[in-house]
């Protein structure tokens, strides 16, 4: 293909991408309602944890300006549209990629992308489930006995749950990217090994900047998954290096001894 014609083949599949887009946040706008209730019911728990252990404490949610709330909505819908689309979209960019790749590189990627939606999927799902908690420790500073209400603005509230659960999500990557290394020779099992110390370190430290709130509940709930799927990894690496060198291939850690000899 020429350089025009793969601008066309780009162009065409933007604009079925975009199709896709456009009509799963016309969907999602009939449902705005669910979903809008979907988003605040961490806030809804957080509030009923926090009235049993401080009962005094007054929590309100707000929106501020006139044109707050439609364009809180049409942000919702978006974000909605754009998730709920995505096995459409994706598929646009893999059809798009995949003529260019070798059948190991698509082999390759199908096994990244296969391993990786489940696993970004159940850390999104984690970091919804740990939203209420973290709201409810946040929010237990207040003083007790002080007159003083908690106005939680909706919009702000909003981008704090999506950025947190985008961080659990692209963080339980950390295992697909570690194997898919392993099996293009670039790390190996030992190598993982001698780095384990280094990188559970590494993953509280992540925890603790990357969670956008300030609760260590939030932090051990990222660092943690983190720093057993680093373990995972390390052992599916080491069984594929084991299988590498049965079949007499050289793996990474085995290269340099052997090429010294």
């Amino acid at each position: 293909m020429t350089l025009f014609e793969h601008l066309r083949e780009l162009r065409y599949r933007l604009v079925v991408a975009a199709i896709w887009i456009v009509l799963a946040v016309i969907i999602c706008a009939f449902f705005y309602n669910q979903l809008f209730e979907f988003l605040l019911r961490p806030i809804g728990v957080a509030v009923q944890d926090l009235a049993q252990t401080r009962p005094g404490q007054q929590v309100s949610v707000v929106t501020t300006g006139v044109a707050a709330p439609m364009t809180l909505s049409l942000k919702i819908v978006g974000i909605a549209g754009l998730i709920f689309s995505a096995p459409f979209w994706l598929y646009q960019l893999w059809a798009f990629i995949a003529p260019g790749l070798l059948a190991k590189e698509k082999k390759w990627a199908v096994v990244f992308v296969g391993a990786a939606t489940p696993l970004f999927l159940s850390g999104v799902a984690i970091g919804y489930w740990v939203m209420p908690k973290g709201i409810s420790v946040m929010l237990s500073f207040t003083p007790q006995d002080a007159s003083v209400s908690n106005l939680l603005d909706l919009p702000f509230f909003l981008n704090f749950l999506i950025r947190l659960m985008l961080v659990f999500g692209i963080a339980f990557l950390l295992p697909v990217v570690l194997v898919v290394l392993n099996l293009a020779g670039i790390v190996s099992g030992a190598q993982l090994g001698k780095a384990r110390q280094y990188a559970i370190f590494g993953c509280f430290v992540f925890g603790a900047v990357a969670t956008p709130s300030t609760d260590p509940f939030s932090m051990l709930m990222l660092a943690i998954p983190m720093a057993l799927l680093y373990l995972v990894a390390e052992v599916i690496c080491r069984a594929n290096d084991r299988a590498r060198r049965r079949r007499g291939d050289v793996a990474p850690s085995d290269a340099a001894p052997r090429d010294a000899a």
